[in-house]
């Protein structure tokens, strides 16, 4: 039989040793995986639920001298609390530093005449709300729900499947032309580059049918017109297992007096699932909306042939 000291010191000097393999594999560097392809490895469910207000909130002074803030990010009720939800932030607009968006007033007037005259005719409302698209890229910025992104890559081509319109957006990665300036989309036309384990992403041709964010929780950028002349730059970075460094630089002279960037993280989570998003053209919110029109001009047309003499 062994002595009882010797025992105890095996038993340290074991213990010492799983301490150390321990620490060792707990302090290795997460390293970025790859396809076999040879792409950086982005591929996963990812979300993006988030409370971070999209500007800067701006505070109002209330009675007896109390303030509020405006413009507070997405409605938490909406949330699926079983998922991480990213740590909230001053803002994820980051640039310019205070947050806001430099939008040019002609674009602030117009929203304001669009978003009164939703009754009138359907190009009034957002093209979410038509169920046309979330717009791109309105359809990054997270709302109150269904915020689940699927990115698959394969050969020449980045996949990214959107829970919210159930929309598909494949990104040419091969070096292909650009189909030309004549033939402009809602979402503009992509095309993707690897800088090092950044995949960079350029949208140009855009029409100027769309939003630049049509979610409430955008606040007082929701149905902000995008012009012809949007150019939208985007870079997803892989810094760990769980999450991808997202940013977005949009300039628009047109809309706004200078670029502007968005930041915010997105969080992997296999477990999430994600469901058929079945909107379409004709649901109901548009056909009440413009019933109620109809029904006011109606209304005013009666009103005014029971005044005439």
């Amino acid at each position: 039989m062994k002595p009882a000291w010797r025992q105890a010191t095996l038993v340290a000097l074991a213990l010492v040793a799983l301490w150390c393999t321990t620490g060792t594999v707990a302090a290795q560097k997460w390293t970025q995986g790859r396809t076999p392809d040879g792409q950086p490895d982005i591929q996963g469910i990812w979300i993006n639920f988030d409370s971070t207000p999209f500007e800067t909130p701006v505070v109002q002074p209330q009675a007896a001298g109390s303030t509020a803030a405006t413009g507070v990010g997405p409605a938490s009720e909406f949330a699926d609390h079983t998922h991480k939800v990213s740590q909230r932030r001053k803002a994820m607009v980051v640039d310019p530093p205070d947050g806001r968006v430099p939008v040019l007033k002609w674009a602030e007037d117009k929203r304001d005449y669009d978003l009164a005259h939703i009754p009138d005719a359907p190009e009034h409302e957002t093209p979410w709300v038509r169920c046309i698209t979330r717009g791109h890229p309105a359809g990054m910025f997270p709302a109150g729900y269904n915020n689940a992104y699927e990115f698959i890559q394969i050969p020449g081509f980045v996949v990214m499947v959107f829970e919210m319109i159930h929309e598909t957006r494949i990104i040419p990665i091969d070096g292909r032309p650009r189909l030309g300036e004549n033939i402009k989309q809602w979402n503009g036309e992509p095309r993707g580059r690897w800088e090092g384990n950044t995949l960079v992403v350029e949208s140009t041709n855009y029409n100027n049918k769309g939003s630049i964010a049509t979610s409430a929780a955008t606040g007082r950028m929701r149905g902000i017109p995008q012009s012809e002349q949007l150019h939208v730059v985007e870079r997803f970075t892989r810094t760990s297992a769980e999450n991808i460094e997202y940013t977005v630089t949009i300039t628009d002279p047109k809309v706004y007096s200078k670029p502007w960037t968005v930041a915010l993280p997105l969080n992997r989570d296999d477990t999430y699932q994600m469901f058929e998003y079945s909107c379409h053209e004709g649901n109901y919110a548009l056909p009440n909306a413009l019933s109620f029109g109809r029904k006011r001009d109606q209304e005013a047309a009666a009103a005014k042939t029971s005044s005439q003499p």
